[in-house]
């Protein structure tokens, strides 16, 4: 039987998929790996391989966290450098593709259901209008669509390195701290995993807030972005909530700045990890808020839809997608 690889490489953990080419679309075998445990890529697959007892791979497709321009790429947030014909020749594989990570999630839009998608903003859609695809997780992605020839041709961009810019004077102060560890404050700066953690340090380093003992405790020990956002809502800590309403709301402004480049009549789609772990609190109005606070174009913006992604590995199916076209 004939095989399909696919893979979402982030700074974080890597996702690998094994599916069969006539049903793309059920992972054989689907495992998550922390990919800091790992000195590249090609151990992981090694790894996964063994577990799923099969080498007859005919296409792999690789979404990966960094710029893609060819067959070799340097990922942004590890320190590892993935080759396509190196993989192809180590396992076997006649095609290997590699794309950016949000390449691949505006590919896996296209495979969701509606229960994986929760509404900010029902707008107006356009049909096959441009689309918006934005995401924080480890880093900041971005990528567009636009309808082409009887489908979504995906625009990947690293527009979440752009410069920050900030909204009001607690943010100028952000900026300001940034800046003493940071030549350059970009966007994933502080929208993002570690983005949250630098705003947590910002409020605890200028005297904004406090964090108590169990919240610094926790800190130290576990996943601190998980940590800051379940004592914002599940323990009520002023600090975390501190942190996580500036994060929100410089997201919100983030991708309104992307709208008003992009005009994504199609629609704009929130993915990432942080947005489908506190969709809830996104529905609340820091977000939306930040995102329509454009002065003469906020009725502009309240005419574009705007969703969550629930489901975590749109990027996988994207990339599952982009191996399928290749087998």
């Amino acid at each position: 039987m004939a095989y399909l690889l696919s893979g979402d490489i982030g700074g974080t953990k890597t996702l690998l998929r094994l599916s069969t080419v006539a049903d793309e679309h059920t992972a054989v075998l689907q495992k998550s790996f922390a990919s800091a445990a790992y000195t590249g890529l090609a151990e992981i697959i090694d790894d996964f391989l063994a577990e799923a007892g099969t080498s007859d791979i005919v296409a792999a497709c690789f979404a990966l966290a960094g710029p893609v321009n060819g067959r070799i790429v340097k990922l942004t947030n590890l320190p590892w450098v993935v080759e396509a014909d190196e993989i192809a020749r180590r396992f076997a594989i006649s095609h290997v593709k590699l794309i950016n990570d949000f390449e691949a999630v505006g590919y896996g839009i296209a495979a969701l259901r509606p229960a994986e998608l929760q509404l900010l903003q029902a707008g107006e859609e356009q049909v096959n209008g441009t689309r918006l695809v934005v995401g924080a997780g480890t880093g900041l992605g971005v990528a567009w669509l636009s309808w082409q020839e009887g489908h979504y041709q995906v625009h990947p961009s690293e527009a979440g390195h752009m410069d920050f810019a900030p909204l009001d004077e607690m943010q100028t102060m952000l900026l300001r701290y940034l800046h003493e560890s940071h030549e350059h404050v970009s966007y994933e700066r502080i929208v993002s995993g570690p983005g949250l953690v630098a705003i947590c340090e910002f409020m605890r380093d200028t005297g904004l807030a406090v964090p108590s003992a169990r919240l610094s405790a926790a800190l130290k020990t576990e996943d601190a972005a998980a940590v800051i956002t379940q004592f914002a809502y599940r323990e009520d800590e002023e600090i975390a909530r501190m942190t996580v309403d500036l994060f929100l709301s410089a997201y919100g402004a983030f991708v309104g700045n992307m709208a008003l480049v992009v005009l994504p009549h199609g629609g704009i789609y929130v993915a990432g990890g942080i947005a489908a772990k506190i969709a809830a609190q996104m529905q609340a109005s820091v977000f939306m808020n930040a995102f329509l606070s454009k002065g003469r174009y906020a009725a502009m913006l309240s005419r574009l839809p705007v969703q969550i992604v629930l489901n975590t590995n749109v990027g996988l199916l994207g990339a599952g997608m982009v191996a399928q076209r290749h087998a």
